[in-house]
C-alpha cells in the first residue's frame, strides 16, 4: 500500500488529503480555545485593511473572505489553514515532478515534506502567515522549475503570482526571487529564460499583487518593522558589534542545523552509502537549487550583519523547503537504485504522521499529567459565559489580540477592539451606548493584576476603569487547583 502511494503522486495527494482532513477534525473536536495565531486571525476578520501591523496581510485577508460568508467558528478558522497546508504539498509535488526525471519520485519528495519539523509539526501547531508562506514557496518552485524546463506563458504567470503572493505572506520570502534570479543568471543555458517577454508579464502581475499592501506599507513601514526586529534581537545581546555578529551568525548556523537536520538523517538511514556516493552528483537543476540556497542563507547572513542577532527555523522556510528534491536529485545524478532506499524511508511518513497527531492532541488533552498548560487549555468559553451571565456587553476592549479574538469567537456579534487598535479604542467607546467590558491579562496565568502598560494605553484612549475585577478558572483539561485568570471591567460606554 506504502509503495503505491509512494510511487503516484495523485495517490499521495489524497493520503494526505485524509491527513489533513484527521486534523481538521481532531482539532475541531478538542475545545475551541484559541491559540495565539488563531485568535489574531479571528479579531482581524472584524476587518479589511490593506496592512495590519508587522505581518503581511495574505492571510488576513483569506480569513476576512471565509469569515464574511461562513461566519466566524471554529470550523471557519480551521479548514482554510489545513486546506492552504495541504496545497503547500501539492505545489511541492507538482514542483518535484517538473524537476526529477523519475516522476515517480515526485510523490517520496512530497511526502518528504512531513519530516521538516518547520512544515510537518509547527506549522500544523500554531501558525498561519507562514501557512501562507509555505504556500506560495510550493508554488514558486514549481513555477520556476516549469519555466527552466518547458517555458510558457502560464508557467511565467505562476512564477508572478507566486512571488506576489509569497511577499504579502512573509516579508522575508522577497529574499527567495532575489536568490532565483541571482541562480539563473549564473547558468548560461537558462540565462535566455531572463531575455523572454513573458518575463514582463511575470513581473506585472506581481506587481499587482503586492501593490495594495506596498501603498499602505510606504507609510506605515515603522509598523510593519518593529516588532520584527525586536525578534530578530537577542534578548541578551552582547556588547560589542563583533560579538553580535558572531552571535547572529551562530544562531543562524543553528537555525540552518535545526531546520535540516532530521530529514537529512532520516534519508541517511534510509539510503546509507548511496546518500554518501551521491553527494559529489551534480547537474544543472542541482547546481542552480544550490546557487539559490547559499544565495538566501547568504542575504540572511547580511541581515545578521546589519543588526539581526537571533534567526528562528522558520525565518528559512522559503530558502531551504526544496531540501527533499535537492537530496533526491543527488542520488538520480549518482545512478543510484532508490527502489530499496524508498522502502525504508516511506514507512517514516505514516509514523511520523501519527506522532505528530499524537503530540498535538495529548499536549491539550494530557497537559495535568505533562506537567505544562499551552495557552489552547485556558477557559475561554467559560470565561466568556460567566461574565455575560446577567449582562451583555455592547462593546469589548481587550488588552491583546489573544483575548480579543478568544471572546469574538464566543461572541461575535459584539465588536472588540485593542485600545489602539484599529486606530484608537476612544472612537468605539465614544460612540458605544451601554455596558462595556475591558479584559486582560495580567503579569502571569495566575495573577491578573492589570499591568501598567495597559492602563496606559486605556488612558491614551480615554478610557477610566475606577474598578477592577479578576476571574479564576481551571485549565481546560487540568488539575482543579491549576486556574487561568483574567482580569476584567465593567464600564458604561460614552454615548448618551
Amino acid at each position: 500500500m506504502l509503495l503505491r502511494i509512494g510511487s503516484s503522486l495523485p495517490a499521495a495527494m489524497l493520503f494526505l488529503a485524509a491527513y489533513f482532513i484527521t486534523h481538521a477534525l481532531i482539532r475541531i473536536a478538542l475545545p475551541d480555545t484559541l491559540g495565539l495565531d488563531e485568535s489574531e486571525q479571528a479579531f482581524f476578520s472584524q476587518y479589511l485593511f490593506l496592512g495590519y501591523g508587522p505581518q503581511p496581510p495574505l492571510y488576513n485577508w483569506l480569513q476576512y473572505a471565509v469569515v464574511s460568508v461562513a461566519g466566524l467558528s471554529i470550523w471557519t478558522l480551521v479548514i482554510p489553514k489545513n486546506i492552504i497546508l495541504f496545497l503547500c504539498y501539492v505545489f511541492y509535488g507538482l514542483a518535484a515532478r517538473e524537476a526529477l526525471k523519475d516522476r515517480a519520485l515526485a510523490a517520496v519528495a512530497m511526502l518528504s515534506l512531513i519530516t521538516l519539523p518547520q512544515v510537518g509539526f509547527l506549522a500544523q501547531r500554531e501558525l498561519t502567515h507562514t501557512v501562507a508562506l509555505l504556500v506560495a514557496t510550493g508554488l514558486f518552485l514549481y513555477g520556476l522549475f516549469r519555466t527552466l524546463q518547458k517555458p510558457t506563458l502560464t508557467s511565467y504567470l505562476l512564477v508572478g503570482t507566486a512571488a506576489g503572493i509569497g511577499m504579502i505572506s512573509k516579508y522575508n520570502f522577497a529574499i527567495l526571487p532575489a536568490a532565483a534570479l541571482l541562480a539563473v543568471l549564473a547558468d548560461k543555458d537558462w540565462r535566455r529564460r531572463l531575455l523572454d517577454w513573458r518575463v514582463l508579464a511575470a513581473i506585472a502581475i506581481s506587481v499587482l499583487i503586492v501593490l495594495p499592501h506596498a501603498l499602505w506599507l510606504k507609510d506605515n513601514i515603522d509598523s510593519a518593522s518593529t516588532a520584527t526586529l525586536q525578534r530578530m534581537t537577542a534578548r541578551h545581546e552582547a556588547s560589542s558589534a563583533i560579538l553580535r555578529i558572531g552571535q547572529g551568525l551562530v544562531s543562524l548556523v543553528v537555525a540552518v542545523i535545526g531546520f535540516s537536520a532530521l530529514p537529512i538523517v532520516l534519508f541517511a538511514a534510509a539510503f546509507r552509502r548511496d546518500l554518501l556516493r551521491a553527494l559529489r552528483a551534480t547537474s544543472p537543476m542541482i547546481r542552480l537549487i544550490e546557487r539559490m540556497m547559499m544565495a538566501s542563507l547568504l542575504a540572511v547572513a547580511l541581515v545578521v550583519v546589519g543588526g539581526a542577532s537571533h534567526i528562528h527555523e522558520r525565518w528559512l522556510d522559503p530558502f531551504l523547503l526544496v531540501l527533499p528534491i535537492y537530496m533526491l536529485l543527488k542520488m538520480q545524478a549518482a545512478g543510484i537504485d532508490l527502489s530499496v532506499g524508498i522502502r525504508r524511508l516511506l514507512p517514516v511518513v505514516p509514523v511520523a504522521m501519527v506522532i505528530i497527531v499524537t503530540v498535538l492532541t495529548v499536549r491539550i488533552v494530557g497537559a495535568q499529567y505533562v506537567g505544562n498548560y499551552p495557552i489552547l487549555n485556558a477557559p475561554m468559553a467559560g470565561f466568556a459565559s460567566e461574565l455575560t451571565a446577567t449582562r451583555r456587553p455592547n462593546l469589548i476592549i481587550a488588552s491583546n489580540k489573544y483575548l480579543a479574538g478568544n471572546f469574538r469567537l464566543q461572541l461575535p456579534e459584539v465588536p472588540t477592539v485593542l485600545p489602539d487598535f484599529p486606530d484608537t479604542a476612544a472612537t468605539d467607546y465614544a460612540n458605544t451606548k451601554g455596558p462595556v467590558l475591558v479584559l486582560w491579562r495580567g503579569p502571569s496565568d495566575k495573577d491578573a493584576t492589570m499591568t501598567p502598560d495597559f492602563a496606559a494605553r486605556l488612558k491614551a484612549a480615554g478610557i477610566e476603569v475606577a474598578q477592577t475585577n479578576t476571574l479564576a478558572m481551571p485549565y481546560l483539561f487540568g488539575h482543579r487547583k491549576h486556574a487561568f485568570a483574567i482580569g476584567y471591567a465593567w464600564i458604561e460606554g460614552g454615548a448618551k
